[in-house]
């Protein structure tokens, strides 16, 4: 299989106890993901992503956590646990260009607190896929 969207994890402690998630102002609360692009690797793809939805440039991949296969319009997802190397703060709101400019609110969601309503249902799904990973 050949992932054609990359998602970058990022907990924000080694414990794995909270993870960075941003709520979309039309879509839920969602992982960062995005659209590999042609000759792009994965890894690649995942920071760029992470720099481009969230406006963290500080980031490196620590391990590729596999391939999640969303049943949503053929996207194979790449999963890559991401780390930063300096601490961030507990929530800030980053503008992206998608959709003529978007206002993310991130934070970081405990994982010990299942995922409610508000969750687009695709990042419900692979916040449980994740959370078998690691």
């Amino acid at each position: 299989m050949t992932p054609n969207k990359a998602c970058p994890i990022l907990f924000r402690d080694p414990g794995f106890s909270r993870i960075l998630v941003f709520k979309h102002p039309s879509a839920g609360i969602q992982l960062v993901k995005g659209t590999i692009e042609s000759g792009e690797l994965p890894a690649d793809a995942a920071l760029r992503e992470l720099r481009e939805e969230s406006g963290i440039s500080n980031a490196k991949v620590d391990r590729d956590l596999g391939l999640w296969v969303s049943g949503f319009e053929d996207q194979i997802w790449s999963l890559q646990l991401c780390s930063t190397r300096s601490a961030l703060p507990d929530a800030w709101v980053h503008r992206t260009e998608d959709d003529g400019g978007l206002n993310l609110k991130f934070y970081w969601h405990p994982v010990d607190r299942r995922p409610d309503h508000n969750w687009h249902p695709l990042f419900q799904g692979v916040l449980q896929h994740v959370l078998d990973c690691i």
